[in-house]
C-alpha cells in the first residue's frame, strides 16, 4: 500500500539495488507506434509521468521506471477498480527500477507514478491488446508455485480473520492488556501477504491505513486506527465500530484473496515488494508509530517473502541456482540480525534499537532486495 513521509534510511535500503540497475544501462529504446520492442521506459518526475508507450501486446509487459524528481516515488499499473496489476515502490531520486508483470487479458489499464507516493498519482490510460496464455497455463511448474502459493494465502488469512476476531473482541470488551498483547501477534498474517491485499482497491487502506498517510475527507480506521487508541488516547466511543468494520474487512479480503488467481510473476514481484515494504517502513519505525511493535511486522515480510520463493524454488533451483543459494544466504543474514533482538516469543520495540542496529538492519535489507530483483527475470523466462 502507500505510505509517505519517508525517512533517509528509507531511500538508502533499495538504493544500491537501484544504482546498479541503473549502472547496467539505463532506460532502453522503445519501439514507435505505442508497442514497446524493448522495455517501456517511465520517466517519472515530481509533476509528470511519461510513458513511452501508451499499448503493447498482452503477455509479459516490462517498464523501467526513471525517477528525474526530487521526491522518492513510485509506479503501478492498475485494472479495473483501482486493482493493482504491479507496482515498484520506494524509487529514490536518481534512481531506477524494473517492473515485470504478466498481463494476459486484452483491456483498457491505467499507468501512475506517485511522487512522495502519496495519492492517487499521475495516471495516464494504457491499453492491452490481443490476449496470450497465462504463464501457470502453459508450464506445470508455474503453475504448481502459483497453487502452492494459494494454499499459503489461504491458510494467513484464514488466521488472520480467527486472530482480528479475537483482536475486536478485546476491544469491544475494553480489556487493553489483551488487545494490546492481541495486536502484533494478529498483524503478523496480513503482514505476510500484504501484496495481495494490495491488489484491491480501498480494502488494504480501510485495514491499514497509517495516519500520515490519510487524504483530505478520508476516515481513519483499521488496525493503526486502533493502534493509536490502545496506546496513546485511549478506547473512544466509536472505537468498538471501528473494531467491527475491521473483522468486516478482513473477512472480505479472505473471501477475495480466496477467488484471485495470481501468476508466478506476483510471486516474484511480491517477494520483492516485501521487501520494499520492510525499507519504507519497518526500517524507519513509521508503520507502528504507537506501539512501535514494528520487529514484528518485519518479520512477518520476510516470512511472506520466503512463502513467494519458497512456491517458486523448483523454477528457481532450475533455470538459476546460483540465485537461489543467494537468497538463502541473505535471508539467512537478516534473520540472524532479528533473532538477536527477540525477548521471550516477541521482539524488542523499535525505540530499544541503536542507530548501529538500525544500519545494519538497512544493509541486510538492502543487500536481500538486490537478488530478489532478479526473481521476476528468472520467471518470465
Amino acid at each position: 500500500m502507500v505510505k509517505t513521509g519517508r525517512t533517509g534510511l528509507a531511500v538508502s535500503a533499495g538504493a544500491t539495488l537501484a544504482a546498479l540497475v541503473s549502472a547496467c544501462g539505463g532506460a532502453p529504446p522503445s519501439a514507435a507506434n505505442g508497442t514497446p520492442a524493448a522495455p517501456i521506459t517511465v520517466t517519472a518526475s515530481d509533476s509528470a509521468c511519461q510513458v513511452s508507450a501508451t499499448s503493447a501486446p498482452a503477455g509479459n509487459l516490462t517498464f523501467q521506471i526513471a525517477n528525474h524528481g526530487t521526491k522518492v516515488t513510485e509506479f503501478y499499473l492498475y485494472g479495473d477498480g483501482d486493482r493493482i496489476m504491479g507496482e515498484v515502490e520506494n524509487i529514490a531520486p536518481g534512481l531506477t527500477r524494473r517492473l515485470i508483470v504478466e498481463i494476459a487479458d486484452a483491456g483498457t489499464y491505467q499507468t501512475a507514478c506517485k511522487p512522495g507516493m502519496a495519492g492517487a498519482g499521475i495516471r495516464g490510460p494504457f491499453t492491452v491488446t490481443g490476449g496470450a496464455a497465462k504463464g501457470t497455463d502453459a508450464n506445470a511448474q508455474l503453475a504448481e508455485a502459483a497453487r502452492g502459493y494459494a494454499r499459503y494465502v489461504s491458510a494467513q488469512t484464514g488466521a488472520f480473520a480467527e486472530e482480528t476476531r479475537k483482536f475486536a473482541t478485546a476491544v469491544k470488551a475494553h480489556d487493553i492488556a489483551a488487545a494490546k498483547a492481541q495486536y502484533a501477534r494478529t498483524r503478523v498474517y496480513y503482514e505476510r501477504i500484504e501484496p495481495v491485499a494490495a491488489k484491491f482497491g480501498d480494502l488494504d487502506p480501510a485495514v491499514d491505513v497509517r495516519e500520515a498517510d490519510l487524504q483530505p475527507g478520508q476516515r481513519f480506521t483499521g488496525f493503526h486506527r486502533l493502534e493509536k487508541d490502545l496506546w496513546v488516547t485511549g478506547l473512544r466511543p466509536d472505537s468498538a465500530a471501528i473494531a467491527d468494520r475491521l473483522v468486516a474487512d478482513v473477512t472480505t479480503l479472505g473471501q477475495k484473496a480466496s477467488a484471485l488467481r495470481l501468476s508466478a510473476l506476483d510471486l516474484a514481484n511480491g517477494a520483492k515488494s516485501l521487501l520494499d515494504e520492510v525499507a519504507t517502513g519497518k526500517i524507519t519505525g513509521e508503520e507502528e508509530a504507537f506501539s512501535h511493535t514494528d520487529l514484528s511486522d518485519f518479520q512477518a515480510n520476510v516470512d511472506g517473502s520466503k512463502g513467494a520463493i519458497q512456491a517458486l524454488r523448483p523454477v528457481l533451483a532450475q533455470r538459476n541456482p546460483a540465485l537461489v543459494a543467494t537468497l538463502d544466504t541473505r535471508f539467512a543474514a537478516v534473520q540472524t540480525l532479528l533473532d538477536a533482538q527477540r525477548t521471550g516469543d516477541t521482539f524488542k520495540l523499535y525505540t530499544e534499537l541503536t542507530q548501529e542496529q538500525i544500519k545494519k538492519f538497512a544493509a541486510a535489507v538492502d543487500a536481500l532486495s538486490e537478488p530478489l530483483s532478479k526473481v521476476a527475470e528468472v520467471v518470465a523466462r
